[in-house]
């Protein structure tokens, strides 16, 4: 870090703590610039960029390029309204003197202002900048108590709220202490080394120097790099057993956010552990211990795994049998568990099912399961017949997991280890599989289920628990949805569209509500479902990279057409949209719509049609229509749109030449039904009333 322009010097700030959990701290570190940022803008105080780190014990930022001084600033200060501030003379009133006072002006020097629906007297003050090192206490005071943390914590006597208590504060400015205290707690230039490799005051001349000279104390700040060193060394010590970690990003982030200096150990366990499923080893050693497990060439995991130590590489050795003592109890606990279960067969755990709640309004997980397997044999009947029976065999076992003692242990195997005890049990291996892709997609944009019956069963059971908690009145708000209501709707949408499903959603939401009591099922919670299904499939459907206006054309249709055939139509809409006859066409039926009545109308009487114009449109759109219905069929949409656009000539002239709104009562409501019916065919395919030109 160099001052990188004349007259510049970095800002250095870091705040010392007792250790910090580790999902707090990408968070922090994130607040931090965003705040810094913000607080130092607010200040006029420039600066190049900002820098932030972290480690448990500290969070720092790097600010470069401040100057010596602050920008010189113009404020507007708004004081009394012109009528309380002169009189009918223009003389100023003690209220104009008073305020022009208060702010150090002259009242000469007030100038009036409209200000929404008055006007004011304004008072324009020119703020020299003041030097930035006496600016810097107040905005670095604001910057440690604009932190936030999921929870928060008191120590001592003090007032002060944060995740883990403060222990120091050091703050420069190029080679100069910054000197602020927060609750107590002074700044100084100095921080503490390692904890146990270099338990000293570590004292600063100046910013620059931050990161080099804690890394001589066994401290590597930036967590970047902790990220490479950890990645690496993991990577060096596998190479001679042609070996690597398994990869987890998510796990390397947490060991990355769990040390200040990483040291990879690697470590063995007994290898007939080997024989729990792979799922197990990982998640015995990644849960409890922040263990890599590792893996080979083939992805078959090995008896190795890789501990981070946070001390030198010269206690490699009793960290080791350290973390190969722990993992070996681990996973005779694991075993334990997984022999115990397979003594109790999944089918025979389905009626215990009754004595587990799944909510206190919604009976157990028995009521849930019973509701799911009638759910997936609607499913089976309108899309996959001839695999009805082990669909619901799967929803008939999909819960019965949840009783075992892996899962009880470790929750997130749910699903996962029901589809081991399936597949030991004899059950075919899309009943087991199905099993485990029920939970999925597990997060928005994950994977989808391979198999078909999982598919189906993960649909049958999202939009249960959908129509379940609705049905109860338990519906997300705008900032809570504590059952993942709003995760299980999207996850549903992908499932229609990724798996291409041939059912509508208004169908599944009325099958799924069937399940529940007449009040519960009224058109208020039916409107509510399809509602918060909706606002689910305009996002999806934004996201597959159409313009809004495709979107909310097709929108409407969503409930009661199949997710891929709305797709379909979107893409033949994109597509039509570069067509010649486009611009023609989508002008021609929008003149239609911005016509069409409020309310209903009769059919269209030919006898009526007494202008060339109207017949000679109705005759087209007679032709349109004989010819439109095996291409909907089929889905065949571009020459459906292509079709359509025949009408724009026809339409055209009908408004060229025809005088719509006739007083004549008969061959006004005529002329407006013909065009209804125009309306209505075209609208088969989207709604073009929220298309716009190109």
């Amino acid at each position: 870090m160099v001052e990188i322009m004349l007259g510049t010097s970095p800002l250095l700030l870091e705040i010392g703590t007792e250790d910090l959990p580790a999902r707090f701290l990408a968070p922090a570190l994130q607040q931090l610039e965003e705040h810094a940022a913000r607080i130092l803008r607010g200040l006029s105080i420039r600066f190049s960029a900002i820098e932030t780190y972290g480690t448990p014990r500290r969070l720092a930022l790097i600010a470069d390029g401040l100057p010596r001084v602050q920008e010189d600033r113009v404020r507007e200060i708004v004081g009394p309204s012109s009528r309380a501030a002169f009189d009918a003379n223009g003389n100023p009133t003690k209220a104009a003197v008073g305020f022009a006072q208060s702010v150090g002006v002259t009242v000469d020097r007030l100038v009036i202002k409209r200000k929404g629906k008055g006007e004011y007297v304004v008072a324009v003050v020119e703020e020299k900048g003041r030097p930035v090192h006496a600016v810097l206490p107040e905005a670095l005071e604001k910057i440690v108590l604009s932190l936030h943390f999921p929870k928060t914590m008191r120590w001592g006597n003090g007032d002060l709220r944060f995740a883990r208590p403060i222990r120091w504060l050091l703050a420069l400015f190029g080679t100069e202490n910054i000197d602020f205290e927060v609750d107590g707690i002074r700044s100084g230039d100095a921080t503490m080394g390692h904890r146990f490799l270099s338990p000293v005051r570590v004292r600063f001349h100046d910013a620059a120097s931050y990161k080099s000279v804690l890394a001589e104390h066994f401290v590597i700040v930036d967590q970047s790099e902790r990220k490479e060193t950890i990645a690496r060394k993991m990577d060096e010590i596998l190479l001679a057993f042609q070996e690597k970690p398994v990869h987890d990003e998510e796990l390397l982030d947490t060991v990355v956010n769990l040390v200040e200096y990483p040291v990879p150990v690697l470590a063995t366990f007994p290898r007939e552990y080997l024989t729990l499923p792979r799922e197990l080893l990982i998640t015995v050693m990644k849960g409890h211990q922040k263990y890599f497990a590792v893996e080979d060439r083939d992805g078959a995991i090995t008896n190795h795994f890789i501990v981070v130590s946070n001390t030198g590489e010269e206690n490699a050795d009793t960290v080791r049998i350290g973390a190969e003592r722990v993992i070996r109890a681990r996973f005779e606990d694991a075993r334990f568990y997984f022999e115990e279960d397979r003594k109790v067969p999944l089918d025979r755990r389905i009626d215990a099912l009754r004595s587990v709640t799944f909510q206190e309004r919604l009976g157990s997980l028995y009521d849930k399961t019973e509701r799911v397997a009638a759910f997936a044999e609607f499913l089976a009947d309108r899309l996959m017949p001839a695999a009805k029976e082990r669909l619901v065999r799967a929803a008939w076992l999909s819960k019965t997991d949840l009783l075992s003692g892996v899962v009880r242990e470790f929750p997130e195997l749910q699903g996962t280890m029901g589809k081991y005890y399936a597949a030991l049990g004899g059950e075919s291996a899309d009943v087991a599989q199905a099993i485990e892709e029920q939970y999925l997609p597990s997060t928005s944009g994950g994977a989808l289920p391979q198999t078909d019956i999982g598919a189906l069963l993960s649909l049958a059971d999202k939009v249960d628990t959908i129509a379940a908690f609705f049905s109860v009145g338990i519906v997300p708000t705008g900032s809570e949805d504590p059952y993942a209501l709003r995760r299980h709707a999207l996850g549903v949408v992908a499932i229609l569209l990724g798996k291409s499903l041939e059912v509508s959603l208004h169908d599944i939401i009325e099958k799924a509500l069937s399940a529940f009591p007449d009040g519960a099922r009224g058109e208020s919670v039916r409107a509510q479902v399809s509602e918060f299904f909706l606002n689910r499939v305009e996002a999806v459907l934004s996201d597959l990279g159409f313009s809004e206006g495709f979107t909310q054309s097709v929108l409407g249709l969503s409930l009661r057409v199949p997710l891929c055939d709305v797709r379909e139509r979107m893409q033949a809409l994109a597509r039509f949209s570069e067509h010649p006859l486009y611009p023609a066409f989508l002008a021609a039926v929008k003149r239609v719509h911005n016509i069409l009545p409020k309310v209903p109308v009769p059919p269209v009487n030919a006898d009526v049609l007494i202008d060339d114009e109207e017949r000679v449109l109705k005759a087209n759109l007679d032709g349109v229509r004989g010819k439109l219905r095996p291409l909907l069929d089929e889905r065949r949409y571009d020459d459906a749109l292509v079709l359509f656009s025949s009408l724009a000539d026809a339409i055209n002239a009908f408004f060229d030449r025809v005088l719509v709104m006739d007083k004549r009562e008969e061959i006004r409501l005529n002329r407006l039904s013909l065009l209804r019916e125009v309306w209505e065919t075209v609208a088969s395919i989207a709604d073009f009333s929220k298309l716009s030109a190109p």
